[in-house]
């Protein structure tokens, strides 16, 4: 079985579309747990209308918490961790598991494609993808944590994702799990909805500079433990 762990806060526009790419998938074994940060809006609702566990939690409100919980809870030998906005193409799930059962993975990340995909927000996306492509495999891999597969037992290895880390943990999570021997490669197979939204909200200027900033860090293997820019959660 798969589980798919989507960490939440005030999603209600943008979950039901993921939900309905999920229910529309080919693939049908798998379980979904909305792990949310007590929401103010309809966004559980709509979790439990869709069929899905819900979990609330609110000790701390950042994605690296509600994935942890919701892996807690989890049935499936692999998780899928999804952020609440993203999409997923038709056969996507098939062709991931797929990939990542041959190529004898325990961790994996996706290459992006904006939604909706302006022509000038391939910029930002190529250099994203190109990053990830080029550290694949190093110790110090980049990913994007609005979407990874992973091997339920190296994700209880490594005790999840470290809650000191504030920005860029995605890629601190996935640095640990190939530093302690789990192999980590890019999916190459289908790639990933990953919503423009912080883009369209704050601008293409201003969201790039803080994309840039954080990638030093990635860059240069040195985890973010403090913030550095203001990346908001839950307020889009």
């Amino acid at each position: 079985m798969l589980s798919i762990v989507i960490p939440t806060l005030n999603e209600e526009k943008y979950l039901p579309r993921l939900l309905d790419s999920i229910k529309n998938q080919d693939f049908s074994d798998y379980e979904i747990i909305v792990s949310d940060a007590e929401s103010s809006d309809k966004t559980i609702e709509i979790a439990k209308k869709y069929g899905a566990k819900t979990l609330v939690y609110t000790t701390t409100k950042h994605p690296s918490a509600q994935r942890n919980e919701g892996a807690k809870i989890a049935k499936g030998e692999l998780l899928l961790f999804l952020d609440a906005d993203v999409v997923l193409t038709p056969g996507f799930l098939t062709s991931a598991l797929k990939e990542f059962k041959d190529r004898q993975l325990s961790v994996a990340a996706f290459y992006i494609k904006f939604n909706p995909n302006r022509w000038y927000y391939n910029f930002y996306s190529f250099i994203s993808n190109t990053v990830c492509f080029l550290k694949q495999k190093s110790k110090f891999p980049a990913a994007i944590g609005a979407g990874l597969l992973v091997d339920r037992k190296a994700h209880e290895a490594v005790k999840g994702f470290d809650l000191s880390v504030v920005l860029s943990e995605d890629c601190d999570y996935c640095a640990r799990l190939s530093r302690s021997k789990y192999k980590f490669r890019m999916l190459k197979s289908c790639r990933l909805l990953y919503s423009a939204r912080r883009i369209e909200k704050e601008g293409f200027i201003k969201s790039g500079l803080k994309w840039f900033l954080m990638g030093l860090f990635t860059i240069s293997n040195q985890r973010i433990k403090k913030n550095i820019v203001r990346y908001d959660f839950g307020k889009f």
